[in-house]
């Protein structure tokens, strides 16, 4: 165990440094993505920006990354709009409020796409106008935009299989793995999944069967672990989940079963997901503070704004783009990856049933 607390500690570490080093950026020095943070530099004053999420499946769009990105956007030009919009699972949903937002003459638009191929349509007619677009969390493979900002999608794969690998070789595990990935239409899924056979397929544990959940809805996810539980049963010896939905879902799949829940993966660190891990019915997820890529775009937007043009720290699919390095968080570190960083607070997660736990684990 001490060669995963390693890793876990390094990742940590990692995203402690990513995280002083926005803070850097957002301190009202010129430099890189991190924008002036005057209110009226670059003439942008009263400007409109758009900020589009995908889907009300992940929690995580209403409750952190909206907020977050608004907080940061005020910082930078107070006098901005920021005009947020939800597609809920819609690609034609979404090209109407991009229309909408170009209509209301935004400065830039930050794009979390419903439909990664779709979207290649969304940058054209923005750029078309003017109007640059900065991917968000998932790529856009068919038509560049003009920046990506996220984490890792495919080292996020790669740790979260690779941990629950290591995990089942430590417990001598027999059987085989279940994979359930994100939805078909999402690019960032197609990372994900990249990196989660990375490390299944050399594994030395049998790929049983996976399946691509659409729309990353969890309810589709356990139904499809359900089958499956029926088809293997013993055999399965854990769950390569591509995120904390699809998780849930499988983990509600094995309890309706009546069978002992294997270790589960997942990916996003929400709140329920945590306190599965807590309780112990979920092994591991990943922790990528959303704040870190929410602010992080609201920089790169606002140079934009101001007719900049931010160079990226790497390129993916022809993009400008900035990845950030995640953590994967199990019960051996939760307490000081999750709660001891006060990225989440133990009064949200430690009630009811998950009191016990949480006293195990000296979170409080």
């Amino acid at each position: 165990m001490k060669s995963a607390k390693k890793r876990t500690s390094a990742f940590a570490a990692a995203a402690v440094a990513t995280s002083v080093a926005l803070a850097g950026c957002g301190s009202g020095t010129d430099s890189g993505a991190g924008g002036t943070g005057s209110p009226a530099a670059g003439g942008v004053e009263n400007a409109k920006v758009a900020f589009l999420m995908p889907d009300l499946a992940s929690t995580r769009y209403e409750l952190q990354d909206k907020p977050l990105f608004e907080a940061r956007m005020k910082q930078l030009c107070p006098s901005c709009t920021v005009i947020y919009q939800n597609a809920d699972s819609d690609a034609a949903k979404q090209q109407q409020q991009v229309n909408s937002a170009l209509a209301q003459g935004v400065k830039a638009i930050v794009l979390d796409p419903v439909d990664s191929a779709a979207a290649a349509t969304i940058v054209q007619t923005a750029q078309s106008q003017q109007v640059p677009v900065i991917a968000y969390d998932r790529p856009i493979p068919d038509k560049p935009a003009d920046y990506y900002v996220s984490f890792d999608n495919e080292k996020i794969g790669a740790m979260i299989a690779q941990s629950l690998v290591d995990h089942l070789k430590e417990q001598n595990a027999e059987g085989g793995l279940l994979e359930v990935n994100g939805s078909p239409t999402d690019a960032a899924a197609g990372l994900i999944k990249k990196g989660i056979h990375s490390a299944i397929d050399p594994s030395g544990f049998k790929l049983l069967a996976e399946y691509d959940t659409p729309d990353w809805q969890p309810e589709k996810a356990q139904t499809w672990v359900s089958g499956q539980i029926t088809r293997f049963r013993d055999q399965i010896a854990g769950v390569v989940a591509a995120n904390d939905g699809t998780g849930g879902g499988a983990i509600a799949a094995f309890k309706a079963a009546g069978v002992k829940v294997p270790p589960v993966t997942g990916n996003d660190a929400e709140l329920a997901a945590a306190q599965r891990i807590i309780a112990g019915d979920q092994y591991n997820t990943i922790s990528k503070p959303i704040k870190i890529v929410a602010e992080a775009s609201a920089n790169i937007a606002y140079e934009f704004m101001q007719g900049k043009k931010p160079a990226g720290k790497t390129t993916l699919y022809n993009t400008p783009s900035e990845l950030f390095v995640p953590t994967v968080v199990t019960r051996e570190n939760i307490k000081e990856v999750l709660f001891e960083s006060g990225i989440m607070k133990a009064a949200e997660a430690c009630t009811g049933e998950y009191a016990k736990g949480c006293a195990e684990l000296g979170i409080q």
